[in-house]
């Protein structure tokens, strides 16, 4: 099970309904992905509680794992509603369905622990990408033990990478761990991803513009709709022309989005003071011109 808007990685099974590029550029299914794979991925939208107690009632004892990016970054950013997390937790225990949590944009990037630290959750295994290599080539997924044992040498499951164990990538990932720990810089990502959110939102309201920036720590994105984005659906909303006049004016001026209504936005520590502040002054500018 996998919910829609939600990007795994080039991975048949998972390449439905995906979000980040394969929705930006209105592919939202792969070409290629046989139909006997996608019938073996039943997709739900995010948020939605009844949705998961139909699935498993409708699927009793089939449904072996659900992967979600807990707080989703590939169709936006989108914040899950209190205690859904929490819920899929206790549906997927109760099913004995592994639960996977697709870190790869929230770990260590919102909490050292991730999301799953932010929502005191642990997840069955969890799935982390280059931001442990401190931004090099690697990725790593790690969970319980009975499950990992399954692996190769040890068990029947073959993995194995090119990159695996790179000494330059573990390097790096050692050295940004040692300063995540030595800085904590978290309450200062969110100060910064909150004054830009509330700058923007302060723009778009004397503009009379309806606009959406959901936001938690250096992550966030801006929706123009006057709807509140909860999943998929809501996020297509979005008046994607009015995005792009926005992203344009802010790429004249200096100011560098990813050139797609579906992709989080990330804050780091170097956007701290005059930077962000001139990031503030050119996007509500921007704004102002829609």
């Amino acid at each position: 099970m996998k919910f829609a808007g939600c990007y795994h990685g080039h991975s048949d099974s998972l390449l439905i309904k995906a979000g980040s590029g394969a929705l930006t550029h209105g592919h939202p299914d792969s070409a290629g992905v046989p139909a006997s794979f996608a019938r073996e991925t039943i997709v739900l939208p995010y948020n939605d509680r009844a949705a998961l107690d139909a699935a498993f009632a409708a699927n009793p004892g089939q449904i072996a794992g659900v992967i979600i990016e807990p707080y989703c970054g590939n169709v936006g950013f989108i914040m899950p509603d209190a205690g859904y997390l929490a819920y899929l937790r206790e549906i997927t225990a109760k099913h004995g369905t592994l639960l996977i949590f697709d870190e790869v944009m929230t770990g260590f990037r919102l909490a050292r622990g991730g999301v799953q630290e932010l929502e005191n959750i642990t997840p069955d295994l969890t799935t982390l990408g280059k931001i442990i290599g401190g931004g090099l080539p690697v990725g790593a997924f790690g969970g319980r033990a009975d499950i990992m044992d399954h692996l190769a040498p040890l068990g029947p499951v073959y993995q194995a990478g090119t990159l695996s164990g790179n000494p330059l990538a573990m390097a790096a990932g050692i050295a940004a761990l040692r300063l995540l720990e030595e800085e904590n810089p978290y309450a200062r990502l969110d100060a910064l991803g909150r004054q830009l959110r509330d700058a923007v939102l302060a723009a778009a309201k004397a503009k009379g513009l309806a606009l959406q920036c959901p936001q938690r720590g250096a992550m966030f994105s801006l929706f123009f709709t006057p709807t509140p984005v909860r999943e998929y659906s809501t996020a297509l909303t979005g008046d994607a022309a009015l995005f792009r006049k926005f992203f344009h004016t802010c790429l004249e001026n200096g100011v560098y989005l990813a050139p797609s209504p579906y992709e989080a936005a990330f804050l780091s520590t170097a956007h701290a003071g005059a930077d962000l502040d001139r990031a503030c002054a050119v996007m509500t500018a921007a704004i102002a011109t829609l």
